[in-house]
């Protein structure tokens, strides 16, 4: 979505190791499901446990070497995440966004881009509403936000 409201071309990222032979360094994948529960439950969501099994424990990219990303491992040992990380990051960036213009009610640029970031949420959620990871009748609500961020 970095190219959605915007007039650049988005962000380029680098190779994926999915298909190619991994490092010789790298930990088991036993161990690695090992370090994934316990990051969980000191409260790390899947986005932090997998970068920080990137950059402390040297594992490229935990799909190539288990064969499940950190999301299903979590998922089946019962550590369930009631939001996706991606939808409550953006809910936490427009909570902000609106407590910025409760002070600054003249900036137009921050409407505009709450507007932007309001309309991701709202197509995030009817992605996870039809996949199931979040309940059918759930609609985004900024005053219901402040509450979920909190």
């Amino acid at each position: 979505m970095a190219k959605l409201h915007s007039k650049k071309r988005g962000k380029s990222g680098s190779r994926r190791l999915i298909g190619k032979e991994l490092p010789s360094d790298v930990i088991k994948p036993d161990e690695i499901e090992k370090l994934i529960n316990t990051l969980a439950k000191e409260g790390n969501n899947a986005t932090t446990i997998g970068l920080i099994l990137k950059k402390e424990h040297n594992v490229p990219s935990v799909r190539a070497v288990c064969n499940k990303t950190v999301s299903k491992i979590l998922e089946e040992n019962n550590i369930k995440v009631e939001y996706p990380d991606d939808i409550l990051t953006l809910i936490k960036k427009a909570v902000g966004m609106r407590k910025h213009l409760n002070s600054n009610t003249r900036d137009t640029h921050n409407k505009t881009k709450l507007i932007h970031v309001e309309s991701k949420i709202r197509r995030l959620a009817r992605y996870y509403t039809k996949n199931g990871r979040l309940p059918a009748d759930w609609k985004y609500d900024p005053e219901t936000a402040v509450l979920i961020v909190k």
